[in-house]
């Protein structure tokens, strides 16, 4: 039967309350940090409800350009499929594509394949470097800079130089085609790009920012006019909507994982929280010091250790280990007195007949029995064994 000693807690080892009460206050910060992020996410979810929608009058719909065409007798038709706007393409059309970054690879080389040459106009709105380079081949999108501001055309498109200043930036373009027009720069880079098909009479628009085309947006500067002359240039507007739940999307071989859907803002900001943790992780690490001993307040006698052992042994009744750690001490006291390396003191070979020719007459019997022998069966039998060990050691001392 044995027992184990529970050790006191010290500052290298903390208890579970202690470990708490020093990091609660990492753990509250993380969950209103969460708390807060998921807020923004549903506060943001809400207002921007039907964005660049025509159907939604909400300040980041579009319904009051669609209107304003359809004044103008342009009609405004909204699909949310590949196949829809793929069949709409046409010389009498114009083709707004909202999002075109949510489209999949094998989505956007299908559209830039039914609209290439079918002599209608093509509007990409806000197209990043995940879509332009397929729906806009030789164009390349830099990093936006900036949020929308108003900027000047300072090109020669005639619907950009009759609407003046407008409210664009975001995205910008650079692009490899000898005719297309660049306009309203943003540090020497467009933010509208207008390129000409091969036919000369279909092209391909880039609007760097929707801000043109939103309700809340559209009485300031020249925006009306520029969205007005962009989209009111064919009798028919197709708005197409792309969404994940499009069959096209599914059935094709490369589809995204859910790593692709997930916005960029939301990874980046996961990797700043883990880093963050990490750092405070190792600030509260240091703060705890070194894994080191720590010293004790008051020196300690021998005895009492030897005595506190001692009530171990015998609480546990570990006779054999407490006889076991007196024989092996006293072997090792005596082998260098007789002239035995301490590294055979424990061999009996190598002990006992150094030992015997202190004793004349002693057959080496009693000394095995009392070095090397076996267990004492009772409390008297272990204290019995303790005084003829230290007897033997002092007989040996003995000059």
């Amino acid at each position: 039967m044995t027992t184990e000693a529970t050790l006191p807690s010290t500052s290298a080892s903390p208890t579970a309350r202690q470990m708490w009460t020093r990091s609660r206050g990492i753990a509250l910060a993380l969950v209103l940090l969460l708390a807060a992020a998921v807020a923004i996410a549903v506060v943001r979810a809400d207002t921007r409800h039907g964005e660049l929608d025509p159907r939604s009058a909400d300040p980041h719909g579009s319904r009051a350009v669609a209107e304003l065409l359809a004044d103008r007798g342009v009609d405004t038709r909204v699909v949310t499929t590949l196949d829809e706007a793929t069949a709409a393409a046409g010389p009498d059309t114009t083709l707004l594509v909202a999002v075109p970054d949510l489209m999949t690879p094998g989505q956007q080389s299908r559209l830039h394949t039914a609209t290439a040459d079918s002599g209608g106009r093509t509007v990409l709105v806000a197209s990043g470097s995940a879509s332009v380079e397929r729906l806009a081949p030789g164009v390349t999108a830099a990093p936006a800079t900036s949020l929308a501001s108003t900027l000047s055309p300072d090109c020669a498109l005639p619907a950009a130089r009759r609407a003046g200043s407008a409210d664009l930036g975001g995205l910008r373009y650079t692009t490899v085609h000898p005719d297309a027009d660049e306009c309203y720069p943003s540090e020497r880079l467009a933010t509208l790009l207008r390129i000409p098909d091969s036919t000369g009479d279909g092209d391909t628009v880039l609007l760097g920012s929707p801000d043109i085309l939103l309700n809340d947006r559209l009485a300031e500067q020249g925006n009306a006019s520029l969205a007005l002359q962009l989209l009111g240039s064919r009798p028919h507007l197709v708005w197409y909507l792309p969404t994940l739940a499009d069959a096209s999307a599914a059935s094709e071989d490369d589809q995204r994982g859910f790593f692709d859907l997930v916005p960029s803002g939301w990874l980046w900001g996961t990797l700043q929280l883990f880093v963050a943790a990490a750092l405070a992780a190792l600030w509260r690490a240091r703060r705890l010091g070194p894994l080191v001993p720590e010293k004790l307040p008051v020196a300690i006698r021998a005895s009492e250790t030897v005595e506190g052992r001692a009530r171990l042994y015998r609480r546990a009744d570990a006779r054999d280990r407490a006889a076991t750690a007196l024989r092996s001490t006293v072997r090792t006291r005596l082998a260098p007195l007789v002239g035995v390396p301490v590294s055979q003191a424990h061999a009996p070979e190598a002990l006992l007949p150094a030992l015997s020719t202190r004793f004349r007459g002693d057959d080496g019997q009693s000394l095995h029995a009392l070095l090397f022998g076996p267990p004492p069966a009772d409390d008297a039998a272990l204290i019995q064994l303790a005084d003829q060990l230290d007897a033997l050691e002092r007989e040996v001392r003995r000059p």
